[in-house]
């Protein structure tokens, strides 16, 4: 099955794995490619290398190469608007082929990491990535695996597919009212409207419309309801959103009708946060950090829903396990473990 033989008395014999070369802190790669031909010029270089001894496969039907157990990992737990290349060291990656929300079956990746000799990392669920994002890798451990743990995979992966996908955003003509007297009265500027807009922007969409009204319920109610009236697939309302008793955003939300999926956040920053729903539009009230960090609970609620799912309160108590932002002095989300689970 498996030989070693001395490197001097393997030439031209055919490689049946990558052989890696590390210079540390400058390269590591492939320095040969399984099915490379050992020449005597390779002799002194392999063992420069390390590699006084090759190893030789005459392997049976029942056991499959790493890098063909690669290629089938890849094929089975690739979901839509995904792509893998070819192996590289015995690993595959899997890349994003557009702008969108990462989904991870995350039960399904603990079972198939449960079979015998199968790796699979991914980076976190419920993130944005973009095209050529990788979002995943695979290989076995070992040199080869058996037939039937890859069947096994297999099997798995078609019951409960995909394991991992990219759900594409979809465009929203997305209302802003920015609530507050002080804004409407001109006593200081909204500093809101253009950082919503650019956010939105981000995602391929667009807010097509801001209201600015005085902190009145009567008058952000009917705001809300007109804004849904010409055809807003998405109203945000921002500011008021405290409890000091000239912020009214929550209850002018209650008084339109809506139901309230939730008040309150279990994430730093943005626990001051609603969201709510009317006649099938998504209602969102946007704390003030919105306005001053990078990545807030918009970042981990609208994406999700720019992406067609509907969020529950559940889902909403779900980001408390990632959700304290760590403040790093340089910000890196989405790269970072805020509001993943």
């Amino acid at each position: 099955m498996q030989q070693i033989v001395p490197v001097e008395q393997a030439v031209g014999k055919i490689l049946s794995h990558d052989i890696t070369r590390i210079v540390p802190g400058e390269f590591k790669g492939r320095a040969y490619k399984k099915g490379h031909m050992i020449t005597a010029e390779d002799v002194p270089k392999l063992k420069k290398l390390g590699k006084d001894h090759i190893y030789i496969l005459n392997l049976s039907d029942d056991l499959v190469h790493e890098n063909q157990a690669a290629e089938r990992i890849a094929r089975a737990i690739c979901g839509p608007f995904l792509r893998f290349g070819e192996p590289n060291q015995g690993k595959i990656e899997l890349t994003s082929e557009l702008n969108g929300l990462l989904k991870i079956n995350l039960t399904l990746l603990h079972q198939l990491n449960e079979i015998p000799d199968v790796t699979i990392a991914t980076v976190l669920t419920n993130q944005p990535v973009r095209v050529g994002s990788t979002v995943a890798g695979t290989r076995i451990i070992p040199l080869y695996t058996q037939e039937e743990n890859l069947i096994h995979l297999e099997t798995l992966c078609r019951q409960h597919s995909p394991l991992i996908r990219v759900k594409p955003y979809r465009h929203f003509r997305v209302g802003l009212i920015t609530t507050g007297t002080e804004v409407f009265l001109g006593r200081i500027p909204d500093g809101f409207g253009p950082i919503v807009k650019s956010k939105f922007e981000a995602y391929g969409s667009e807010v097509y419309r801001q209201d600015i009204v005085p902190d009145d319920i009567s008058k952000i109610s009917a705001a809300i309801h007109n804004q849904i009236a010409e055809g807003a697939q998405m109203v945000i309302l921002t500011g008021g959103m405290s409890v000091d008793p000239d912020d009214l955003t929550p209850a002018s939300i209650r008084a339109t009708g809506a139901k309230v999926v939730i008040y309150g956040a279990p994430t730093y920053p943005g626990a001051m946060f609603m969201l709510a729903e009317l006649n099938g539009v998504p209602i969102i009230g946007l704390p003030g950090c919105t306005m001053y960090h990078k990545a807030t609970i918009f970042e981990l609620v609208v994406n999700r829903l720019l992406a067609g799912e509907n969020l529950t309160r559940s889902d909403i108590l779900a980001l408390g396990h990632g959700g304290l932002c760590a403040g790093c002095k340089d910000c890196h989300y989405p790269n970072c473990g805020f509001g993943k689970c």
